[in-house]
């Protein structure tokens, strides 16, 4: 599956936090994210509007997940982000333990 055919997006969920990946299709509250990272902890933007317009601009000091494919349940915002944001979100490693 080529996952570039679908925008990379931001999601703010109600309840399991906000995510950053491939928006492979929405229904209502539902919404199907390809190559997901969830983002834990960011820093280097204020909201996340400008983490989706600007990205982070401190990766080296985020906690974001490893990539995977998730179904979220509640989502309560989608914000499309630019290219330089899409690059600079993937630029952070991600948190392990």
């Amino acid at each position: 599956m080529k996952i570039k055919k679908y925008p990379f997006v931001v999601v703010r969920t109600f309840s399991a936090g906000v995510f950053a990946g491939y928006l492979k299709n929405r229904d209502g509250r539902e919404v199907n994210l390809v190559g997901a990272i969830r983002i834990w902890y960011w820093k280097g933007a204020a909201s996340l509007s400008q983490l989706a317009v600007e990205g982070v601009k401190c990766p080296a000091e985020c906690k974001f997940g490893v990539p995977a494919d998730v179904i979220l349940t509640e989502a309560i915002e989608i914000i499309s982000t630019t290219a330089a944001a899409e690059n600079a979100i993937k630029t952070v490693p991600s948190w392990r333990q």
